[in-house]
């Protein structure tokens, strides 16, 4: 069992040793995640988010058992070890019907952790800061005492509670990137951090966690990272001076940075060096998902393929059909908008590859590719950067090898070798 407090310990006495948590539900930038854990050995956190994955089933139709299972069956055909894998659950809380009255929607918020924890994921991030069926924006003390009401369901039903971790804290970006470019972002003053912690103690005390107090050991606050359509807000130390001193005099305690996708490689290792130890990813990973799989549509373009795939016409036409996932998000000219739409830092393309015609065109391009023998010459041109001799040749360790770049960056930026 990996030994997290062990590592928090590290990173508060100056070590920078810190966490990647991969946040993503798309197979095969999870089939990379965990060929990389089998190869490298290396603890590696795999998350779901409540609108992923929760008793309804989320958007990818699974619940948080289905996503356990699904993981399970995946890291052995990869060959890698539960044991150095922790299955996390993001933003567990309401979220999902903030739309419902409060009692209705924190029902539902118990049964969600139940699940969660109940399956065995062991990183919790507690989160009920949303506003329920009108309300007026929540104290931090109303949104502790919510948390601290989730938090007993899960140590009512987790297999082993003391397995369990706890993430408190909600000051993160919008998920997905925001939707305008802001002049600047406000990192967490310390004033709100120590609210935040302190709200949070007493509402744990007055439900009798003071056990699983001792197992939180992450707080999420913003550092002033962030990432739009079209730009990323990179980490500037000096800002963050003061919150990133503020952790020590909280003992066993980090923090957890969302959104920290596109950061560069220097960035995320200065946030591991201020004690953001876990490093929230999951966007770019499916952004080099698509930049893999585009260019394999471009490769298989230049080959006598009888039935080709067709795959970027056959996404294009069903984003228009089926805008849902966009048609909110992007602003501008139709031109601008079809460029965002498929290469914005957003990566709103992402909820489409579980659509059946799309995915039934992406299993077309990795058939045609197969069957096909393709020369080194063509696979270099479209997979630029890569050595001769040490080009895969099979489209599938192509997009592998595409993904681990971003999960390869995380990890040494973490201080994390194997």
């Amino acid at each position: 069992m990996i030994d997290i407090k062990t590592l928090i310990e590290a990173n508060r006495s100056g070590t920078a040793k810190g966490l990647p948590c991969f946040c993503t539900a798309n197979e095969h930038a999870l089939r990379a995640i965990l060929s990389h854990a089998a190869r490298t050995g290396l603890p590696t956190v795999i998350e779901a988010t409540c609108n992923q994955v929760n008793q309804d089933g989320g958007y990818t139709g699974m619940t948080p058992s289905d996503f356990i299972s699904w993981v399970t069956g995946l890291a052995d055909e990869a060959g890698a070890s539960m044991e150095q894998l922790i299955l996390g659950g993001d933003h567990l809380g309401p979220n999902p019907w903030r739309k419902e009255s409060a009692a209705h929607a924190m029902e539902k918020a118990r049964e969600l952790v139940r699940l969660y924890a109940a399956a065995g994921f062991r990183k919790i991030h507690l989160d009920a800061s949303m506003p329920l069926g009108g309300e007026p924006p929540l104290s931090f003390a109303a949104i502790a005492e919510r948390a601290a009401d989730l938090c007993a369901v899960a140590e009512k039903h987790a297999p082993d509670p003391s397995q369990l971790i706890y993430i408190i804290g909600t000051e993160v970006p919008i998920p997905g990137g925001e939707t305008d470019d802001p002049d600047a972002l406000d990192v967490t003053s310390v004033e709100r951090f120590k609210d935040t912690i302190e709200t949070h103690r007493e509402a744990f005390t007055r439900h009798g966690l003071d056990s699983a107090w001792d197992r939180i050991v992450s707080v999420v606050t913003q550092p002033g990272v962030d990432f739009s359509h079209t730009s990323v807000f990179e980490f500037d130390p000096a800002a963050a001076q003061p919150l990133a001193r503020s952790i020590l005099s909280e003992p066993g305690l980090t923090f957890e940075a969302h959104s920290t996708d596109y950061q560069p490689a220097s960035a995320l290792r200065a946030l591991v060096q201020n004690h953001f130890f876990f490093l929230k990813v999951g966007p770019e990973l499916t952004f080099r998902f698509r930049e893999a799989v585009f260019a394999l549509a471009d490769l298989e373009a230049q080959l006598p393929i009888p039935a080709p795939s067709r795959l970027k016409e056959v996404i294009a036409t069903r984003m228009e059909t089926n805008d849902a996932y966009w048609r909110d998000y992007y602003k501008g000219s139709p031109e601008e908008i079809e460029l965002l739409r498929t290469f914005s830092y957003s990566d709103r393309i992402r909820y489409y590859w579980s659509d059946p015609a799309v995915a039934e065109a992406l299993n077309r391009l990795l058939t045609n590719l197969e069957a096909e023998p393709v020369s080194e010459t063509l696979i270099s041109q479209f997979f630029m950067g890569l050595d001769f001799g040490e080009i895969p040749r099979a489209p599938r360790a192509l997009i592998e090898s595409h993904v681990q770049r971003c999960i390869d960056r995380y990890f040494a930026a973490a201080g994390m070798t194997p």
